[in-house]
């Protein structure tokens, strides 16, 4: 029982933290609240096929750009993978966060990795939800 006693000592010390957290948790359910379903309605419909269009508009852009572009994705993505892992732990849409983050990011087999969680019922039957609230299209995944 002494172990408890410390324990609570200790987060009585560093109270602080713990403000932080809070305050960080509440931070980024209000942002991911506002920010998965702006990205998700913006997706379009063909996002998870080979042949879409915004991935040849990408490949034609000048190079600096795409870098910049790429960089600012991937901290982006880092970020709501971040946030979307803090929020299994605390309220918010964890998965739908963690699931845009993914999206967000370039690593080798992301592309099965996304198609596997875009076929998650549940995780499909959101997103089509979400999709249709702003009166798109259902995404469209391959075979």
């Amino acid at each position: 029982m002494d172990w408890l006693i410390e324990q609570w000592e200790w987060v009585r010390q560093h109270d602080k933290v713990f403000y932080w957290i809070g305050a960080i948790s509440l931070a980024t359910v209000i942002v991911s609240f506002v920010a998965v379903p702006i990205v998700i309605r913006r997706m379009p419909y063909d996002y998870f096929l080979e042949d879409s269009e915004v991935a040849d508009q990408l490949r034609e852009q000048h190079p600096v750009l795409r870098v910049l572009f790429l960089i600012l994705k991937n901290l982006i993505g880092g970020i709501l993978v971040i946030g979307g892992l803090i929020m299994f732990l605390t309220p918010g849409q964890g998965v739908l966060t963690l699931l845009i983050g993914l999206l967000l990011m370039d690593f080798p087999g992301k592309r099965g990795l996304e198609i596997r969680l875009m076929k998650l019922k549940p995780v499909k039957k959101t997103v089509d939800w979400i999709r249709s609230k702003g009166e798109k299209r259902p995404l469209v995944l391959p075979d």
